[in-house]
């Protein structure tokens, strides 16, 4: 029954309540399932916190103690007695209520359509029926619920406490095989592993959907991994009048330090020097107080403290090493800061912890059609080279630059156009110049950053129009003399091409328009539905990749036929996120217990949050792993092992590139911590000493292909460099 049309629509329904800390309310004292849908009301945090407490309640909770319970405690709370909730179970009650009234008789059914009902929806046969007086709507609705979560609890287990390993994705893979299996169907199938398709899949499956995400490469592999590290409202576009995505942005930022990620994203000061008298400053200034005002229309604190106007004796102060003649004075105001790779792994992994099925390395090779409508899609295991199909009632495309190829898989009709636009970056060391804070300077075509990143400066970034190869975007050198020419304006000692470290580029897909130049094209968003039974999302930009993945999540459950719950990620924090201030208060004890300098145990802090005493276990247990990596000291080889049994990470390139920023951080980029990383990972996957040696030679084939494409005079000849090395190691 479940799933069929209904000839009449219940008025029973879960409804989602926006006060998290808000318990469960029922307030009519009827027996009956006929029920206005405010008197269901649960709390948003409570009801998506976790979907297995039933497996833990179900044994030792007597059905016949319901009926002694009066009407008025909260209905779903008397289910497990615990307060506590998930989105699939209050979904489940509500396609059982719905069901369970259409088929009532003046609000009563009998004993054998509740039978019927219950094996309708949990696939299982029903048991013997309860004694007549257990038969009231109210409590059967109940012990159904109950049964129906344990079977529940049964599905999302692939990714127990949101582990990524190698086990979880087998698993993983063996669940969205059986999904070409009548009625084992996802409900949502999302294409790209960056930041916008985390953020969808975790919006999905916090509404109770059934959820599952497959990435070609590595988590966040493409522009993901390669951005201005930056969590911003955007100063540039305030210029271009485009207030609407400057405030959501601002809006997205404050949730991000206060509440989703405060373990990730921190407050970064900023300069922005000032070089006219008497007009510029009341200009800039003006633009800065409605910056730091536009982040406060959401309600909510907007987590970084407000601008201040500095002299030109304050800016010498605050920043050392700037020419004195270089500025007049200055602003400085906040923005905030992200490590781009680990928030989108850690977006992955709070999806897989709620139950989404995700995998890395799986290629869509095409999509599945019934007539006109995508039913699901056909992938490649890039490990082993196997394909199979996928079934889904709705697919998200959320694959950035590649947007454009995904589409044409499907359709040549109606497509959203992408260009891509390079941006790179440098990294130099932190001794380099003298500043505590970053700074921001206005070039001939955009803006360019100074930004503090540990030991490090980042310096970027270049805007321009990118046709070639998009999985290995290329820095050449004229990119890195550009950057280096503009900062050097304002330095007292100028950076040179030995200063730097770490060079990185990355692609941002933007709209495309009419305009040639990339740096005016539009950072909206735009979701799209070309053809039935597929979602497009494109466009954006890094810190609203929650709104864009809610968007395209509220699209596609459009046509779905179940009532699906609103949006709640913004009350959901990531993991590690909730205790990290805790945690972070308790840092000196965790040192003293761990034997691990406190110095240390902040740089665990700040990348695992609460999740940090998982990685000190790894050292409790192998003391070895407390040892930094060669020629990465601010890594330790505990990280390497918990990016591979934690986080998903399969080949060493994810871990020096994404899980730890050791390629762009160390002076050889990694190459002396290739060998122990790839030890240490090989350990853990069981990798042969073939597939070791490859793996290494594969690392160090990137980085020569690296260095040497940025010694090219010109795009095509730094891609024709960077392309000759593989992008995924043979297969052994």
């Amino acid at each position: 029954m479940a799933g069929s049309s209904r000839p009449c629509k219940a008025k029973s329904q879960v409804t989602v309540h926006s006060h998290s800390a808000r318990p469960f309310e029922a307030t009519g004292a009827k027996n009956t399932l006929d029920v206005p849908s405010n008197n269901l009301v649960i709390g948003r945090g409570e009801a998506n916190r976790r979907l297995r407490l039933a497996d833990r309640f179900l044994p030792t909770t007597n059905p016949l103690t319901l009926v002694t319970m009066p009407p008025a405690q909260p209905i779903l709370g008397a289910a497990f007695f615990s307060g506590d909730v998930g989105t699939e179970q209050a979904l489940a009650v509500s396609r059982f209520a719905d069901d369970a009234r259409c088929l009532a008789d003046n609000g009563r059914i009998t004993a054998t359509k509740a039978r019927e009902l219950e094996e309708a929806l949990t696939g299982e046969a029903a048991g013997p029926a309860p004694p007549a007086f257990l038969l009231t709507n109210r409590v059967w609705f109940l012990v159904s619920v109950a049964r129906m979560s344990r079977r529940s609890a049964m599905s999302v287990s692939t990714h127990p406490n949101g582990n990524l390993s190698r086990e979880s994705r087998d698993a993983s893979l063996k669940y969205l095989q059986a999904t070409t299996e009548p009625g084992k169907e996802l409900d949502i199938l999302v294409v790209g592993g960056g930041v916008v398709g985390a953020g969808a899949a975790l919006d999905a499956v916090t509404r109770g959907l059934n959820v599952g995400l497959v990435e070609a490469n590595d988590w966040a592999a493409g522009t993901s991994s390669r951005s201005s590290k930056l969590i911003h409202g955007g100063l540039r576009y305030l210029e271009m009048l485009d207030f609407a995505l400057v405030q959501e942005a601002l809006q997205e930022r404050g949730l991000l330090i206060q509440r989703i990620a405060p373990h990730l994203v921190r407050p970064v000061p900023f300069l922005y020097p000032l070089t006219k008298r008497w007009v510029e400053r009341p200009y800039v200034g003006a633009g800065i107080m409605l910056y730091d005002t536009l982040g406060l229309t959401s309600g909510n604190s907007r987590g970084v403290p407000m601008h201040k106007h500095l002299s030109h004796k304050g800016t010498m102060r605050a920043a050392p090493s700037l020419k004195d003649d270089a500025m007049i004075g200055s602003i400085r105001y906040y923005d905030a800061q992200v490590d781009d790779a680990r928030l989108v792994a850690n977006v992955m992994r709070t999806a897989a912890s709620f139950g989404a099925h995700v995998v890395n390395q799986t290629k869509v090779i095409d999509f599945l059609r019934e007539g006109e409508r995508v039913v699901g899609a056909k992938v490649q295991n890039q490990e082993d080279g196997t394909e199979f199909e996928i079934r889904a009632k709705q697919v998200i495309n959320a694959t950035g630059v590649w947007t454009d190829e995904t589409q044409a898989l499907v359709t040549d009709r109606g497509q959203l156009k992408v260009r891509a636009s390079k941006g790179i970056h440098l990294v130099v060391p932190r001794d380099r110049f003298q500043s505590t804070v970053g700074l921001i300077l206005r070039t001939e075509k955009s803006v360019l950053f100074v930004i503090p990143w540990g030991r490090h400066w980042i310096i970027g970034t270049t805007d321009t129009d990118w046709k070639l190869d998009k999985a290995h975007p290329a820095a050449s050198s004229a990119d890195i003399d550009y950057l280096l020419g503009h900062v050097n304006k304002v330095l007292k000692r100028p950076l040179s091409r030995e200063d730097v470290e770490g060079v990185y580029a990355g692609l941002r897909p933007l709209l495309a328009g009419e305009n040639d130049s990339t740096a005016k094209l539009s950072r909206e968003h735009v979701v799209a539905h070309p053809v039935p039974g597929l979602v497009v999302v494109a466009g954006g930009k890094f810190t609203t990749y929650r709104v864009m993945g809610k968007d395209a999540v509220d699209e596609a459950t459009r046509a779905l036929d179940e009532k699906v719950p609103e949006s709640c990620t913004e009350t959901i924090p990531l993991l590690g996120a909730t205790g990290f201030k805790a945690a972070w208060n308790r840092r000196n004890r965790t040192a003293d217990e761990s034997g691990v300098h406190v110095a240390r145990v902040e740089h665990l802090l700040n990348r695992y949050g609460s999740l940090t005493q998982e990685v000190l276990d790894l050292m409790a247990e192998s003391p070895e792993l407390a040892e930094p990596l060669p020629g990465a000291d601010d890594y330790l080889a505990a990280e390497v092992v918990y990016a591979t049994t934690h986080e998903g990470a399969l080949h060493l390139n994810d871990v020096l590139t994404r899980r730890t920023r050791i390629s762009i951080e160390a002076w050889d980029r990694g190459v002396s911590a290739a060998p122990v990383a790839a030890r240490l990972m090989g350990d853990v996957l069981g990798w042969s000493d073939t597939q070791r040696d490859n793996e290494i030679a594969n690392y160090l084939a990137r980085v020569e292909a690296e260095r040497l494409s940025q010694q090219q005079p010109d795009d095509v000849t730094a891609d024709a460099a960077r392309i000759g090395a593989p992008g995924i190691v043979p297969l052994t």
